[in-house]
């Protein structure tokens, strides 16, 4: 069994940064008032509001864990909202949540410091009719246990409190559960336990495969937010899982990573899943799940954002409300009647469009094409170069990258999903780490990004100039060892490749390999004279994922060859609308 497999290592108490002024053990019911603020900078409540403090629940191996709840007052039972995260269950006062409320630029007041970090205020849902639930999870803070990163042991243990939820006397009996980020990876893991009372889940942009999205993403073991993850959370007085060291025991897919990711199979709960172009954590994981998720009933929101100021907006928490008070609360509201797929489209110089409805991603009209590259001229062609070419670097050299450039004569928009066809050698080197961008550039060659959060301060322009890329997007981005090229035929489609990754499989002096190459969705409009580059490199073209973290360095030596043409022609193809 994988549970077998799982190395861990001492946890430690939660840090003063990360303590929040409910974060003291002190279980108790007691009533906050309206009006009533936690701390001067965050909102008041709106209504009175009970909160149970500490909860003790126990799971079913025995493990008591702790919940705070938070519900309003009245005879009437209500629904619950479940928050399940590894963060402290008080950290919405702390001064590590308010720091990251203050990068982004969000105004601490637009919640009332008693939520969950990335996940629901109860000062909104309880006015509403709405209890919310935040646990401290097996092994965090005081509750029992040794704490597991994004596992199915945590569906199970969120599956009993889901279970003991609906059993309170103040509970109607239907639980859902929302947040961003790891609150919505648990929901995969959670909704595939199919708990009986669990009626809607909202996952707002999260991984769902540890493997491919956090420790390997690409066959690369590039752990830096790993890192960060493990190093940065999962406080507790036990033990916590040693997910680096897992990493370096098992290169491979192997039963480890089967059991991090979840059965989309027995996803078939209702679902209203949030997703984004430009987070290079999220954004692939989230696509795999809404295509995969078993679900009849789900609905998908792209937004043209990052997933903090998109949660707390107003309209968004408005919209996610119609959701769960149709299956939460059994209103007829008419939102089956919302759009199954509303799709954003960036222009990155102040010309997005978002709320673009649409019956699938990608939509009906998009038409996969192909964009051939053509070494000689360095561009993008529409037809296959009859004569055979090479563009290659030296690994050492700079610059360690070729590219490609076609321009748009028409407005042209693209949505969906791009993948690279590359035959490639590596001259002196039995292997490669390759990295891709699609790169949107002006009529006079210049790259267009644009920030995805609300600052744009000096601060944000230093930590995004490399790296940081969730809060600034400069593209669509991909990358993959070449040695863990094999394709899973189960999961490959037509415009998506996925690789097994259960194998190494190095190259011979002198082999052309044919590989495919999965790009992060994209939705990218091109007025007529702006241009698209594609660009091929032996270095992280984009650099980390987030601030201060350790940033990857290909494992790469010797040239790399890109062929193009006759009979190893390589080309980019990308979701054209009609």
């Amino acid at each position: 069994m994988s549970e077998n497999q799982h190395t861990f290592i001492p946890s430690s108490p939660l840090p003063e940064a990360r303590t929040g002024i409910y974060t003291p053990f002190d279980p108790g019911t007691r009533t906050l008032g309206a009006g009533y603020r936690v701390a001067p900078q965050f909102k008041e409540l709106p209504v009175d509001i009970v909160f149970e403090k500490d909860t003790p629940v126990q799971l079913r191996d025995g493990t008591t864990i702790h919940v705070d709840i938070f519900r309003p007052t009245g005879s009437e039972t209500v629904p619950a909202i479940v928050a399940w995260s590894p963060y402290g269950k008080a950290q919405g006062t702390s001064a590590s949540v308010m720091g990251v409320f203050g990068l982004v630029g969000l105004d601490n007041s637009v919640v009332s410091g008693l939520e969950k970090f990335e996940g629901p205020d109860p000062a909104y849902w309880c006015a509403r009719g709405y209890a919310i639930v935040n646990p401290d999870i097996r092994g965090v803070v005081d509750s029992e246990g040794d704490s597991l990163l994004w596992d199915r042991q945590e569906g199970r243990d969120c599956f009993d409190v889901i279970e003991w939820l609906a059993d309170q006397d103040w509970c109607s009996g239907k639980i859902g559960m929302s947040g961003t980020s790891y609150l919505a990876v648990s929901q995969w893991f959670t909704a595939a336990e199919q708990p009986p009372h669990l009626a809607a889940i909202n996952p707002w942009e999260g991984v769902s495969d540890v493997y491919r999205d956090l420790v390997m993403r690409g066959g690369m073991p590039d752990a830096g937010f790993a890192r960060q993850l493990q190093e940065g959370s999962f406080f507790g007085k036990n033990r916590k899982e040693d997910i680096l060291a897992e990493a370096d025991a098992h290169p491979l897919m192997d039963k480890l990573w089967e059991n991090k990711i979840p059965d989309f199979a027995r996803i078939t709960v209702p679902a209203y899943v949030v997703a984004s172009y430009s987070n290079t954590l999220h954004t692939a994981g989230t696509f795999r799940a809404w295509r995969r998720m078993a679900s009849e009933q789900k609905w998908l929101r792209i937004h043209n954002s990052q997933e903090w100021p998109d949660y707390y907006d107003e309209a968004n928490v408005e919209d996610l409300r119609r959701f769960f008070d149709r299956f939460l609360r059994g209103e007829d509201n008419g939102w089956e009647a919302t759009p199954r797929v509303r799709y954003s489209t960036l222009d990155l110089a102040g010309g997005d469009r978002t709320g673009i409805p649409a019956t699938s991603f990608p939509p009906a009209e998009a038409v996969d094409t192909r964009f051939y590259l053509e070494a000689n001229s360095r561009s993008l062609t529409g037809t296959a170069p009859a004569a055979s070419a090479e563009a290659s670097y030296d690994v050492a050299a700079t610059p360690d990258a070729v590219s490609f450039i076609t321009r748009f004569e028409t407005e042209t928009a693209l949505v969906g999903y791009p993948k690279a066809h590359l035959s490639v050698e590596a001259r002196g080197a039995e292997d490669m780490d390759l990295f891709l961008l699609i790169q949107k550039l002006d009529a006079h060659g210049t790259p267009l990004q644009a920030f995805t959060v609300p600052n744009h301060n000096a601060r944000i322009h230093d930590v995004t100039d490399h790296g940081a890329t969730i809060l600034r997007y400069k593209g669509s981005d991909g990358r993959l060892r070449v040695s863990m090229r094999h394709l899973d035929e189960a999961l490959t489609t037509e415009d998506v490749p996925a690789h097994s990754f259960d194998r190494v499989e190095t190259l011979e002096p002198g082999q052309i390999a044919e590989v495919e190459i999965d790009l992060l969705p994209i939705g990218l409009v091109f007025h007529p004279g702006e241009q698209l580059r594609f660009v091929i490199s032996s270095r992280n073209l984009l650099g980390t994922m987030m601030p201060g973290i350790r940033e990857y360095v290909g494992a790469n030596s010797g040239q790399h060859v890109i062929h193009t043409g006759g009979e190893h022609a390589s080309y980019l193809q990308l979701p054209v609308l009609n």
